[in-house]
């Protein structure tokens, strides 16, 4: 029946992959179609190459004005109570590791953006707002799922294992710094733990996750690779020459989108004219989705389903996760020059992400307060001890510059390396040799 429904609506079928016949019905009542539902439509297809329609002696123009937005999906409202049947199941266990790993990002970052502002670090970015987003997409993939991040998702590495030393090493640029003291702050690699090291330049990761996508097809590799973005990277061009091949070749991609309302000083009202993000997938001819992106159940539960959609159908699928950056973009930007402090306040008190999974963990009894401030103290103190062995220990060693740049040393760079060692030789008093690790 719901097959007939899709044929006699003009729902193309692969798009209401795991929608119920009612949920098809709704899509169709409130006029969001691929084809607006006033045409009158000619039982003679068209031959085009390009098309995949009927004819119509009508003359109309398809007015997004006059279609509604896509909703938002919530489980959780903010008075941490659920509004929806369709919760994901999670071990309670699971629910208080997820809540202590979201609660310890968000003290991480006011404790590394302050000692930027002391000059201890050259640069930080903080995930202020944006924790569930974070930490529930990466609490809903598997180990074998590969992650190219952005920027703002030092979450998902430390989900998936990466601890708070490997974390202030890499932003002190230490000698245990697993990128050897090349990258700016935050820009943290994971080899190990599945993740591609984070890169400043906006979208050059998406096109790489969608070849990586394509590799894992061909070997029949069941797993998704994630590619995570703001809405402002979204304009880039890589993101939808990334979204066209992933739909076009088929790969199993999870595009997930933060939109957090600003990209650095242009809130969404300057970026897009259209109904966001999510609605671009249309257009290239994938799924997707508009999620709260402040509400971890369904950010887990959305992640969760459409990575076993991207999997079982080798097919990309777009998760818009609607949020708020409570921080500013980063060290380097004022935020109050283009928002107000009441804006930040209503977001930070009244819908943190943080707050709410913590709410609804305190009306369950699995969370109180004397467990909120003993948990926050042995935070400081975990961080704190990372922090200060990183900032007091060597940096890396300056020959290391010579490595890494073939696979085998060439006979010029040997010969640089030489050069470098007899000046330090002669003039190293005038250097802080103390400094860095030379053995």
């Amino acid at each position: 029946s719901k097959q007939r429904f899709y044929q006699s609506s003009g729902i193309n079928a692969e798009y209401g992959y795991g929608m119920s016949l009612r949920a098809a019905q709704r899509l169709t009542q409130c006029g969001t179609r691929f084809v607006s539902s006033s045409f009158t439509r000619s039982s003679e297809k068209a031959k085009h190459p390009g098309s995949k329609t009927n004819f119509t002696d009508e003359l109309q123009f398809l007015n997004p004005h006059e279609l509604p937005s896509v909703p938002t999906f919530r489980v959780l409202d903010n008075k941490g109570t659920f509004t929806s049947k369709d919760v994901p199941e999670i071990p309670d266990s699971k629910l208080v590791e997820i809540y202590k790993t979201m609660s310890l990002l968000s003290k991480m970052d006011k404790i590394l953006l302050q000692s930027q502002r002391q000059g201890r670090i050259s640069f930080y970015m903080t995930c202020s707002g944006e924790e569930a987003a974070i930490i529930g997409s990466a609490a809903a993939l598997e180990e074998e799922d590969t992650v190219f991040t952005q920027y703002r998702e030092v979450g998902v590495f430390l989900w998936r294992g990466f601890t708070l030393h490997d974390i202030m090493h890499q932003c002190f640029s230490t000698h245990k710094d697993n990128t050897k003291g090349r990258q700016m702050p935050i820009h943290y690699s994971g080899k190990k733990i599945n993740i591609q090291c984070v890169s400043s330049t906006l979208a050059t990761q998406v096109p790489n996750a969608v070849g990586y996508a394509y590799s894992n097809k061909i070997r029949n590799k069941p797993a998704v690779t994630v590619s995570y973005f703001g809405e402002g990277a979204a304009s880039e061009g890589d993101v939808h020459a990334a979204m066209n091949m992933a739909a076009v070749l088929k790969c199993p991609t999870l595009f997930i989108c933060r939109n957090n309302g600003y990209a650095i000083s242009t809130s969404t009202e300057d970026q897009y004219a259209g109904d966001g993000i999510c609605v671009r997938a249309i257009g290239y001819g994938m799924r997707s989705l508009r999620v709260d992106g402040n509400d971890f159940f369904a950010v887990y539960k959305a992640v969760s389903e459409a990575r076993k959609v991207a999997i079982e159908n080798s097919c990309p699928v777009l998760i818009e996760l609607m949020t708020y950056r409570v921080g500013h973009h980063s060290t380097s930007d004022d935020s109050t020059a283009y928002r107000s402090i009441d804006e930040v306040n209503y977001w930070d008190r009244e819908d943190s992400p943080v707050g709410r999974l913590g709410r609804y963990l305190a009306k369950n009894n699995l969370w109180d307060t004397e467990q909120d401030n003993t948990y926050a103290k042995e935070c400081r103190k975990e961080i704190m001890g990372a922090f200060n062995l990183a900032e007091s220990s060597l940096k890396p060693s300056p020959y290391l510059v010579f490595d890494d740049v073939y696979d085998e040393q060439s006979t010029q760079l040997k010969e640089q390396r030489d050069q470098m060692k007899r000046h330090l030789a002669e003039y190293g008093e005038h250097y802080n040799l103390d400094e860095y690790d030379l053995d």
